[in-house]
């Protein structure tokens, strides 16, 4: 039986908490950079202990204004720093709740950038190596790369709901096929990811993946709907759901 993560970016202050988390099996918790604080942690942290799911930090650029979606020029020191401070504050609030942090996963314009900025990407998985945690993100990146060459673990994520480009990065929010939003063709998407290791870009062509995580977005349209089509089309083809930590 082939087996996969299913993550969501929550504690955001956006779609329905309470209907995702009983769906997924890992929770990206925002802490602070681009949105949360320590009362939407501790709620968040409570959800995942109370339905059995793991915990992950979703640090992001210190850019609450821009909800962590446009890119800010920091020296790669400072974005290592505000990253462990960030993950440190959702340790503080997991720990008064009894729960774990296990990964780190960037949040918008940073995930993005350290795609193919090696500088920042090396900043990022040195605040993972630094916190002892895994770094979640997307395959034959700059992180990837950088994850590699300081011996920290990389868990390979895809986006169920995401749009990707001919090069294997995510196209444009607001460019067309950006996000998908139908829970049907998300989960046969979600399928095809896990059991044919591809998905189709936008321009059709096939990009070779090898997902050990699916990720959807809470702030999606529906989300707790695609969250459910996707679970139970996965689960009708053989696939197990469980956290890769």
């Amino acid at each position: 039986m082939r087996a996969v993560d299913l993550n969501c970016d929550l504690g955001e202050g956006v779609g329905d908490d309470l209907l995702l988390f009983p769906l997924i099996t890992s929770a990206n918790i925002a802490c602070g950079g681009h949105t949360g604080d320590a009362d939407s942690m501790r709620i968040a942290c409570e959800l995942a202990r109370d339905h059995g799911v793991t915990v992950g930090a979703h640090p992001s650029y210190v850019d609450r204004e821009g909800f962590g979606r446009r890119p800010v020029e920091v020296s790669p020191a400072a974005l290592t720093d505000q990253l462990r401070d960030q993950v440190g504050a959702l340790r503080d609030v997991a720990a008064g709740v009894g729960v774990d942090v296990a990964y780190l996963k960037p949040h918008g314009a940073l995930y993005n950038r350290i795609a193919t900025d090696e500088q920042q990407a090396e900043a990022v998985a040195r605040a993972a190596e630094a916190e002892g945690l895994p770094l979640l993100g997307a395959t034959g990146t700059a992180a990837e790369r950088a994850a590699k060459r300081l011996g920290v673990p990389f868990v390979r994520e895809v986006f169920v709901d995401r749009g990707y480009r001919s090069d294997g990065t995510l196209a444009a929010r607001g460019t067309p096929g950006a996000l998908l939003t139908d829970p049907a063709e998300v989960a046969e998407r979600a399928l095809r990811m896990v059991t044919e290791a591809s998905v189709a870009a936008v321009d059709g062509t096939r990009i070779p993946l090898r997902p050990q995580s699916l990720c959807l977005h809470g702030d999606t349209a529906g989300a707790a709907w695609i969250a459910a089509a996707v679970r139970r089309r996965l689960q009708e083809a053989g696939v197990e759901f469980r956290p890769f930590r």
